[in-house]
């Protein structure tokens, strides 16, 4: 199993959509890059710890490339916005990437390039590529939030419209796609 560590804005937003892909084992949210020890959500909320809302994703990579996992993860939050995705504003929704070894800090910097080089973005990426350091999991009530609150109102009216454009974009790595 391999793991990698993504903030793309919410991590409510970033945990149901990588859930649904093949090969993706688990998707925990959490917090890390900051320096803060222990955050809460309250903390993280406040802006003024450093940490992002990440999700660690273990995936088997004898079913899904990290390869795939970044372009779902540049196609499905805007990495041209500085601390910033839709509504939610700080720096605890920063566009990242974290690396925990060469190789990996290798492939997550080759995803950059390929992102700001595809065209696809009219404005610059923004991504930043940070080294892990303490990864923490968020409290119990934001694991499978989604799946668990998908009629609340932040729900509705943002993830579920995220969740439906990526799964009709990246149809052939959802888990029911056989």
């Amino acid at each position: 199993m391999s793991e990698l560590i993504l903030g793309g804005g919410c991590f409510w937003c970033t945990e149901a959509v990588f859930s649904e892909i093949k090969g993706v084992i688990s998707v925990l949210p959490g917090y890390t890059g900051g320096n803060t020890l222990n955050p809460t959500y309250a903390d993280i909320c406040t802006g003024s710890t450093g940490h992002a809302e990440v999700i660690k994703i273990t995936y088997d990579e004898n079913i899904l490339n990290i390869v795939d996992l970044f372009v779902v993860f540049f196609s499905t939050h805007n990495p041209t916005t500085l601390n910033r995705q839709g509504g939610d504003v700080g720096t605890q929704y920063r566009s990242v990437i974290f690396y925990d070894s060469p190789m990996s800090k290798e492939q997550s910097e080759m995803a950059i390039h390929a992102a700001t080089s595809s065209g696809e973005f009219p404005d610059p990426v923004v991504t930043s590529l940070e080294k892990l350091s303490v990864f923490y999991p968020a409290e119990n009530y934001h694991e499978d939030y989604y799946a668990k609150n998908s009629n609340a109102s932040y729900c509705s009216f943002v993830i579920t419209p995220k969740l439906e454009k990526f799964k009709l974009k990246f149809a052939s790595l959802l888990k029911d796609a056989d």
